[in-house]
């Protein structure tokens, strides 16, 4: 049997992004449960990490976490997916005019 593949955003997703100012340079420390999520979620899925941060910095983390085992790749290009995890997304349900609502009233569930 295939797994499926699921695309992860990085921050806000993986990290306690949101918490600090934003800096290219620096991913903040890893968000409580995380490891645990994707021990669950890589066994019946492929992972990649999708990230628009830097590629190396971004594995580097991962690696710095013990998080890579998890990942089949980092890439900042979007894969065709069974699903993508993200902080910053709307699932589009087929209504436009909902889609606007939800547009309207967004906010990221860490501000």
């Amino acid at each position: 049997m295939f797994k499926k593949k699921i695309l992860i955003d990085l921050d806000g997703v993986l990290n306690e992004y949101g918490k600090e100012k934003f800096d290219e340079n620096f991913i903040p420390e890893i968000k409580t449960g995380a490891f645990e999520f994707l021990d669950k979620l890589s066994k019946d899925a492929e992972l990649y990490l999708f990230t628009s941060r830097n590629l190396l910095l971004a594995s580097k983390w991962l690696i710095k976490n013990k998080l890579d085992s998890f990942f089949k790749d980092v890439t900042n290009i979007k894969l065709p997916s069974f699903l993508y995890i993200d902080d910053r997304t709307i699932c589009f349900k087929g209504d436009y005019n909902k889609t606007l609502d939800e547009i309207r009233d967004f906010k990221v569930y860490w501000k």
